[in-house]
């Protein structure tokens, strides 16, 4: 494929990067125009009652989580917040912690920017 185009299927790439289709740690030989250090995209597939214990803390990034389909509680320093309608989000700025946890058998789309290590 030429570097400046890509198709794909989300569930397919995603395996080989922690769920991950875009951002800076694309492998740089392969990566293409996938590979940005200006945002980064996520596609979450969580089973129901997967959480993610340990908050990410110190995070110089803007987030946004989007509810394909499922219930999705995030949990954030400043409260916390279930997506529960297809199509329910959040975004949090830089210096707000969080952890997660699916209520249901869950899918998700997270973007942060900018991509940094």
């Amino acid at each position: 494929m030429a570097d400046n185009w890509y198709t794909g299927n989300a569930n397919d790439d995603a395996e080989e990067n922690r769920g991950w289709i875009l951002g800076h740690f694309m492998d740089p030989d392969t990566g293409g125009v996938r590979r940005t250090e200006d945002l980064e995209v996520k596609w979450g597939i969580h089973p129901a009652g997967q959480e993610r214990h340990e908050w990410t803390s110190s995070d110089d990034r803007t987030a946004l989580i989007v509810l394909v389909q499922g219930r999705f509680r995030l949990n954030l320093t400043v409260g916390s917040v279930t997506l529960a309608r297809q199509g329910d989000y959040v975004v949090w700025g830089p210096g707000i912690d969080h952890s997660w946890q699916a209520e249901e058998d869950s899918t998700v789309i997270t973007v942060r920017w900018p991509s940094i290590s």
